[in-house]
């Protein structure tokens, strides 16, 4: 079993807070504990429960808390199920699943499954952009849709701002939320930039991100998705390429669409409209 976190009190710290997060849910909720393969996997619901099924996939060092900001909008148009990832500061089992392989499509199927949906509209951002668009590459049919935020496997990864923010920390010079500002690209005047250095610098003070780079996608294997495709990316995004990411996705998918956003980092806030937007013009 992997070791997330550098301490029990710093795990205890994230799952307060992050428990602290839900608790304050914008809409009524259901908690699920979807057992699989991989471990228990905690998957939070919200909207009619006969309303179209969207599930959301969270980023690296994150959790279901990301769409706190979007759910009251989603959910009352869909049957929202944000997904806690393994291997990642949530609810979920700390399993980290082998990238290079069937595994996490497998685990998602197993999700999907248990919750008896068949086929789904799909969101994922960062890690969860990779997990998402991998999952369609390896199930075709099962996803009528999807979302890819500042997605992983495309553009190069850069771990440069992070690795910076850990090592000056360290010597006392610098903290990890100052250069999570400028490497999520989050200014003074954002409105949740500092609910979101609040949690990047709780996180990361406290838990061990996945090592390596994300497997990389090749343009052939974008030409076989057959099913519309929005791909939104910042300009300034520090941990992949989002410019080389934007040329890949035009490129590959021939229902793609593409926004690169000027000025906008890796944290992408603000495109709750149009992501509801889209998913209810490709229904």
């Amino acid at each position: 079993m992997t070791t997330l976190y550098k301490s029990d009190a710093g795990r205890r710290a994230i799952e307060e807070r992050y428990r602290a997060r839900l608790d304050a849910w914008p809409v009524p909720r259901e908690e699920f504990r979807v057992p699989t393969a991989a471990g228990e996997t905690f998957v939070l619901a919200s909207g009619p429960a006969d309303a179209p099924p969207l599930v959301l996939l969270h980023g690296s060092g994150a959790n279901t808390s990301t769409w706190r900001g979007d759910v009251t909008d989603w959910s009352a148009h869909y049957r929202v199920y944000a997904v806690d990832l393994p291997g990642e500061p949530g609810f979920s089992a700390p399993t980290r699943l082998d990238l290079s392989t069937d595994a996490t499509a497998s685990w998602l199927d197993e999700v999907l499954d248990r919750l008896g949906l068949d086929t789904v509209a799909l969101v994922g951002m960062s890690l969860g952009g990779w997990t998402a668009l991998d999952f369609v590459l390896r199930r075709p049919g099962r996803v009528t849709s999807l979302v890819l935020l500042c997605p992983g496997g495309l553009g190069k990864h850069r771990y440069g701002w992070l690795v910076k923010a850990l090592g000056l920390r360290l010597l006392g010079r610098h903290s990890v939320r100052d250069a999570a500002r400028v490497g999520l690209g989050l200014g003074p005047e954002d409105a949740a930039a500092e609910e979101i250095l609040d949690e990047v610098e709780l996180t990361f003070t406290h838990f061990s991100p996945r090592p390596g780079r994300l497997p990389r996608f090749r343009r052939e294997q974008l030409q076989e998705v057959d099913i519309p495709v929005l791909i939104i990316v910042g300009e300034d995004d520090a941990l992949f390429d989002s410019t080389r990411t934007a040329e890949i996705a035009r490129g590959g998918f021939t229902r793609g669409e593409v926004r690169l956003l000027p000025g906008a980092g890796h944290a992408l806030v603000g495109q709750t409209v149009p992501v509801r937007e889209f998913l209810q013009d490709n229904a």
